[in-house]
Formats: structure tokens, sequence, C-alpha cells
């Protein structure tokens, strides 16, 4: 009996020791929890076992964590290419043979990428590598590596490269519908070449519209953040406090060109969709509606009767289009997208871009005071459901991608119509000499507004072509006429 009496006030005792470190652990070595009340009344802890409590639940509001996962998938891009100084004829006619026949000069361009998969797919900005003759990419742990571009879109500044290499550390896509207003994110990147810098921020607003993508068929509705970016950060990451990738930083709005407080990136919605065509197809299947809208205004709310200043007005319905097919008209409202509240007309915009040709959802819109949902199919650019071929995007025509001029354009050329060629590969544009940044005013006697127009002037054969006139980037008209 007395061993047993014995091993029973052992066990008490180290029981009762523990309880004594415990304490002295917990009141001595940390600071005890202090209560306070907000405004209803209920007891809150202070601030950082709040906080500390908030990181276990919400994830890593430590931004350690999510650095730590990022710097090792955000790549820095360099580029190089060759620019070729156009001939100034007014100068050669007053200064000589130096004004004509330039040689050409090689510029150089950095930015940053994220990849995605450990076999070295690279999302990056189109604006990074546009152009670009020789593109390498500089990993974290400084091995460098050749890109090869998969694919580009220019109407989302989005592009997709790749690199021969395995085993990469690599981001994993978050959700960037999910993002709220006021959630800390993290922005990855190269400033000024400085690479894996790491600033923090909040979203400060989603669904922007800046209007820098000088595309007919742009989609724009950025993501905004006070997270510092400066030139070198494009094409880099924003994650969320877990490390996921919700964006691909894209812009600043500054008046100085570095940063000024406000930053943006592509939300990872429209990321996903994009890449997956790229590296699926080597082209974007875009759908489209066949709508020229714009937000509603204050105005436009009275004008058309509506309770609240939210949606997109439609302007104008494209016939043969998606929308003509659901019976949508000029002046309807369209207030939900499968679904999905619209405020905005680039809300709009986003999200019909997570669609393909041939995706159905459902529009619901305001006419009349009367609201109504419709079933719709969706096409793309050529008014159909079928797939895209690489080359033949949208704006492409054999070879040369067009977009509308815009009113510097027109001032500036002193024109009220044409087309500029944005891009220009193998094709009837580039035998005929024209070059990036030429306006082609008319073809076979039709004047053009849009990439539309050059190709309904066409047709599907360049044996169609009969004439042709326009303006160099330079400013010198030309004009070629075939046949009688």
């Amino acid at each position: 009996m007395k061993g047993k009496y014995l091993i029973v006030g052992l066990m008490m005792a180290f029981i009762g020791a523990a309880i004594a470190l415990f304490a002295y652990t917990t009141i001595i070595e940390k600071p005890a929890t202090i209560m306070l009340k907000d405004s209803s009344g209920i007891e809150v802890p202070e601030a950082q076992t709040f906080l500390t409590a908030l990181q276990m639940q919400e994830g890593q509001v430590d931004f350690r964590y999510a650095a730590e996962l990022t710097v090792h998938a955000v790549v820095n891009v360099h580029t190089k290419s060759v620019v070729r100084q156009p001939d100034n004829p007014i100068m050669e006619w007053f200064y000589g043979d130096r004004y004509s026949n330039r040689a050409p000069r090689e510029m150089e361009g950095i930015g940053s990428g994220v990849i995605i998969s450990s076999d070295g797919y690279i999302i990056t900005n189109n604006h990074v590598i546009e152009d670009a003759d020789n593109i390498q990419v500089s990993l974290n742990d400084n091995r460098k590596f050749d890109a090869e571009v998969i694919g580009r879109d220019p109407s989302t500044d989005l592009a997709l490269i790749r690199i021969k290499a395995t085993d990469l550390a690599y981001l994993r896509y978050g959700n960037s519908d999910n993002l709220k207003v006021g959630e800390w994110v993290l922005a990855v990147g190269n400033p000024f070449n400085l690479t894996s810098s790491v600033t923090a921020g909040i979203v400060s607003a989603k669904g922007r519209n800046l209007n820098i993508i000088n595309d007919d068929y742009r989609i724009e509705s950025f993501i905004q953040t006070d997270a510092a970016l400066n030139p070198g950060n494009s094409g880099g990451a924003l994650v969320d406090t877990k490390g996921l990738l919700v964006g691909i930083t894209s812009a600043i709005y500054s008046p100085s060109g570095a940063y000024a407080g406000n930053s943006f990136a592509i939300p990872v919605s429209i990321v996903k969709k994009v890449i997956d065509d790229l590296k699926e197809y080597g082209e974007v299947q875009r759908a489209l509606i066949g709508v020229v809208m714009k937000d509603v205004t204050s105005e436009v709310a009275k004008e058309q009767k509506l309770a609240e200043v939210k949606g997109a007005i439609i302007t104008e319905v494209r016939e043969g289009s998606a929308a003509a097919d659901a019976n949508l008209k000029v002046n309807d409202v369209i207030v939900k997208f499968d679904g999905v509240n619209i405020n905005t007309s680039s809300e709009l915009t986003e999200q019909v871009g997570m669609h393909r040709p041939g995706d159905k959802a459902t529009i619901t819109y305001l006419r009349n005071g009367k609201e109504t949902t419709v079933p719709i199919t969706m096409k793309n650019f050529a008014g159909n459901t079928s797939v895209v071929k690489p080359g033949s995007g949208t704006g492409i025509v054999f070879g040369a991608r067009f977009e509308s001029l815009s009113s510097g354009d027109r001032r500036m050329y002193n024109v009220d119509h044409g087309v500029k060629i944005i891009e220009i590969d193998d094709g009837l544009f580039r035998d005929l000499g024209l070059r990036k940044g030429a306006i082609i005013l008319s073809i076979n006697g039709k004047e053009l507004n849009n990439a539309d127009d050059v190709k309904q002037a066409l047709g599907a054969s360049v044996k169609s072509l009969k004439s042709i006139e326009g303006i160099t980037s330079d400013g010198r008209e030309f004009h070629f006429q075939y046949g009688n």
C-alpha cells in the first residue's frame, strides 16, 4: 500500500510542477492578454493577440510565408530588340544620306514573369516581350535561360513564354473574384532590375478600366492596389496572403512614370483563361456578345428611369452577333451576366472574357423598367463558334494586326478614318513593304475604321486586292493600284 501511495504522490508532484511551469511561462515569459471592449461592449483581445488569432484562422497575416513562396516563382525577363529607324525624306532632302538607310540600333528592356508550372511555362505582360528579338529569363537562383514565345494577347496585355527547365518552383492560381476591397496583397517583381523585390498593400478597388490597352477587343478590369510598383515590375505576381496568384502586375498610374500610390494588376480570372487558350491553341478563343456599351451614369439612370446607377447600357448591337440573336436592343441595361451582378461595363467585359465561343450563358437586362433574363450563345470575332487558329485571331488579317485610330492619331495625320498596323508578320502587308505604325485609309476604295473592315474589303483571298492607300508612320502618303 505504501508503494501505491508513493506512486500517487510522485504523480501529483509531477502534475503540480507542470502547472507551475505553465503558469510561469504564461505569466512571466509571455505578456498577459489585455481584454478590450469594442463599440458593442464585446470583449476582444489586445491587438497582437488578435492578429495572432487571425493569422491562425485566415492565413498568413505575417507576410513571410507568402513572400518566401512567391520570390522563387517570379523571374526577371530581359529583352533585346533591333529597332530600324525609318527614313525621313524631308530631312534627307536638306541634310543628305545620313537621314536615309540609317543603321538599326539595339534596344534592351526589363520586366518580370511568373512561373506557373514546374516545366517552365511563364506568364508575363505582352508589352514586356512585344517586338523582342531575344528573350532571356533569370531565375531567383541566378540561372539564366533563353525563352520562346508560346503566344501573345495584346487585348489583355498577356503573354506566355517558356524556358527549357524542370522541377521549377511555381505559383498556383487563387481566386480574384473572391478578393475584397481592403484585403492584403503582395506584389513581387523586379523594379529597376532589382530582383525578387516584395511590396505589400491592400486591394483599393476592383474592375478599374484605364483605357490603356489600345485594341478593339481590349479587356480591362484591373485590380487596383497601393502596393508599390515601378518600371520592371510589369509581368510580376500579385498574390494573396496565402501565396496564391490573384493577378499579374501590369501598370501604374503616375504623373512622373514612377510609383505614385496606385498600381494595377490583371485579375487571375482573366489570366487563367487567356493563358490556358494560348497554351492549348496558340491563340485566345475570345467569346464576344457583339455589343458596344458604356457605364450607366446618373444622367443615364435618370433618362432610362432606373432605380439604381449601375449596369452597362448598350449603345450598339452588331448585326449577326450573339446579342442580336438574343434580341438585345440599344438602351437595354445589362445588370447581370450568368447570375453575376454587373455594376460597370468593365465588369461585364471581365465576365464575358472568361468564356469561349460556343459557351452558353444568361443575360439579365432592363428595358422600359422591366427586368428580363435571356439565354445567349457567345461567338468569336468572325461571328461563329469555331476554334480560332493561330495567326487569325482578333484584328489579324494576312499576317498583320490592326487597331482603330485613336483621337490622337486622327489629329496627328489629319484624317477622320483609317486603321493602324500594330503588329506585322509574314504576309500580304509585309510583302507590300508596309511596317508597324503605318495607317491604311482604304482598300479597294472602301474606307476603313476597324479590323473587320479590312477583312470585308479583302475577302478571303489576297487576289482580291485592287487598290490600297494610306500613310506611313513617318507621314508619307502612299497609294498602290493593281490592274485597270
